[in-house]
């Protein structure tokens, strides 16, 4: 794994962005070089912790919006689906003026960084799905989290449930709010039977990145997403589920190359 040197990091600005599509509340750990951090279903606090990580250790700018919808934030109702969302962060990317930026999504948001790709932008350079949603594998299905409690979804999430934060008080069977946000986005069956053949058609380098007990979407899973991809290298981590950055952060570090 490489180390690098830390170094002191001033506090996160947080800001909200008005662009033409949509409102977008965002974490900007400025660092000079972009990384834009896409979070999952679990919401922005599931990325918050490596964003901080990632700063710190390559000296970047790291970027962690939450998703519109998200978090208590509104959702516009033009915003229907992953490529509609897609859309607005490639014109967020405008509003700011970024350049050689490399999205980093974990699952929902390791779709959305696909999607994103997809459209070609030149601000962006490169991508790592971490664990991502969105595709269609014959015999691989993704597991249907809508009606699952916190332990059971601990559980599929998880190589070691016991690192896994603890749910707020009060959480219970069925989908929260984020998890309403997330299938506003993705559909019941988060997956859209055309990603694989449009992915053939990706030419940035992307680097697949899935944890070895993930019991959302598994390994075989993983691979054939990174199968789906021509510039694509795959990479497992061991004793690692569905969520590497908060369970295994340092590996997830280290396998980017920071």
């Amino acid at each position: 794994m490489t180390s690098l040197p830390s170094a002191t990091l001033r506090p996160p600005r947080t800001t909200v962005v008005e662009t033409a599509p949509a409102p977008f509340t965002v974490e900007d750990r400025d660092r000079t070089r972009p990384f834009l951090l896409l979070h999952g279903g679990g919401g922005p606090a599931t990325m918050s912790a490596f964003a901080a990580l990632l700063a710190e250790r390559g000296h970047c700018r790291v970027l962690l919006p939450t998703h519109p919808g998200f978090a208590g934030t509104p959702r516009p109702e033009r915003l229907t689906s992953t490529r509609d969302l897609a859309a607005a962060y490639v014109a967020l990317l405008d509003e700011l003026d970024l350049s050689d930026v490399t999205l980093i999504g974990n699952s929902f948001g390791g779709w959305l960084a696909a999607e994103i790709a997809l459209l070609g932008s030149p601000r962006v350079s490169g991508a790592v799905l971490v664990d991502a949603v969105g595709l269609q594998v014959d015999g691989h299905a993704i597991t249907d989290v809508r009606g699952l409690t916190p332990p059971e979804l601990r559980q599929l999430s998880f190589h070691d449930p016991s690192k896994a934060p603890q749910p707020p008080a009060g959480a219970g069977a069925g989908p929260g709010p984020d998890v309403r946000a997330l299938l506003a986005y993705t559909g019941p069956t988060m997956s859209d039977p055309s990603l694989a053949k449009r992915l053939g058609e990706l030419r940035l380098p992307v680097h697949v990145v899935w944890g070895e007990s993930d019991g959302i979407v598994d390994v075989e899973y993983g691979r054939a997403f990174a199968d789906a991809i021509a510039q694509s290298v795959f990479t497992v981590l061991p004793r690692t589920g569905h969520l590497p950055q908060v369970e295994t952060p340092e590996e997830l570090l280290g396998a980017l190359g920071q």
